[in-house]
């Protein structure tokens, strides 16, 4: 089936010696496109450059049957990076959350919601110049998409549980507690728009990520390795 319909690209993978496969969420879910002979060939219409991390593009393509590739007929970018492609901060910030969208996002089914907040999140990364904890913000907001948004109430209580994902009175074994508790706790009250007003030095932003990696692990099934995140590290160091 024909359909035009935007696509955020995740991840390229080289096939045999002049193709690609490229995963993208789209309006439509989670696909993979075949691209055939596009590194041997020069005269092809689809260029490599469409298909950077998170590049937003609009496409016309071939839609098959689940578990089969889909082919691209057309693709032009829907929105174009301005702050992104010329600041080495955001672009290890997107190389990052590209890495983790690729291991995270595994349903096929359509997600209106879903793909609203990613285009306006990256658009927002874009635009704006204070963005130190964007990644921090972008990763527990996606956790309403993916199934485990913690729940708030009790957040006065001393621990949090990140395998139940909820505040408790008792430590458990995937428990944190003080500092680790307060700065969770303080994210949660934090979005896009405020989110220069939490104050992290560069120890608390790491702390911080490496709470949100361990709760991602914990609730997505085969979470991989980010080979992305000493890059990311490097940048905030």
């Amino acid at each position: 089936m024909i359909v035009k319909v935007k696509a955020l690209v995740l991840r390229c993978i080289k096939f045999q010696d002049t193709s690609l496969i490229i995963k993208c969420y789209t309006e439509q879910g989670l696909k993979s496109y075949l691209l055939k002979g596009i590194l041997g060939s020069k005269k092809s219409p689809l260029k490599i450059g469409y298909f950077q991390p998170l590049n937003l593009l609009e496409l016309v393509a071939n839609h098959n049957d689940k578990g089969t590739l889909n082919s691209i007929r057309e693709v032009k970018i829907a929105y174009s990076y301005r702050g992104i492609s010329s600041d080495v901060v955001k672009q290890s910030i997107v190389l990052f959350l590209a890495d983790v969208l690729n291991t995270s996002l595994q349903e096929e089914e359509v997600n209106k919601n879903l793909f609203k907040f990613l285009e306006t999140s990256f658009q927002y990364l874009d635009n704006h110049s204070e963005i130190a904890n964007f990644h921090l913000v972008f990763l527990l907001k996606l956790t309403k998409y993916l199934g485990f948004y913690p729940q708030i109430k009790n957040s006065d209580y001393p621990y949090f549980n990140l395998q139940e994902g909820l505040f408790e009175n008792q430590s458990l074994f995937n428990s944190i507690q003080g500092e680790k508790k307060d700065l969770f706790k303080n994210l949660l009250e934090t979005n896009f728009e405020n989110m220069q007003m939490l104050k992290l030095d560069k120890t608390q932003r790491q702390l911080l990520l490496s709470i949100l990696i361990n709760y991602y692990e914990l609730h997505v099934s085969g979470f991989k390795k980010l080979n992305s995140l000493p890059i990311l590290q490097a940048v905030f160091n």
